[in-house]
């Protein structure tokens, strides 16, 4: 089943370019992850707040707020389409790296994905 693709955009026929359900899935998980509570106008609740974390250190602690963060945002919006099955967040340098194990509900597929927060991104 094909998706709108993020962010929107053309492909080359001049029409809506569309993606996988997989690379969708993906894209939702990085909205909830690069949206702060309170940008959205009609849903202010909407986002994780981990880009927050880019101003602090990269420490451990940040790390595991890293983690607690994005579980709770993953399961509050997207609950119904995946289901989490690992979060890591480390301190690398100057930077947090996100890593999400999950599971599409749909079709039971398992996917990894990656983010890097801080510098460089």
């Amino acid at each position: 089943m094909m998706q709108l693709e993020f962010p929107y955009g053309f492909d080359g026929r001049d029409r809506t370019a569309e993606t996988s359900e997989e690379e969708h899935i993906r894209d939702l998980i990085e909205q909830v992850l690069f949206t702060n509570p309170g940008e959205r106008v009609n849903r202010p609740e909407f986002g994780a707040g981990v880009l927050q974390l880019v101003f602090g250190t990269a420490t451990p602690e940040a790390a595991a707020t890293a983690e607690f963060m994005i579980r709770g945002a993953l399961q509050q919006y997207l609950g119904q389409r995946i289901s989490v099955e690992e979060i890591t967040a480390e301190a690398v340098e100057a930077a947090i790296e996100i890593t999400i194990v999950y599971r599409i509900l749909r079709s039971d597929s398992l996917s990894t994905t990656t983010f890097r927060l801080g510098e460089g991104i």
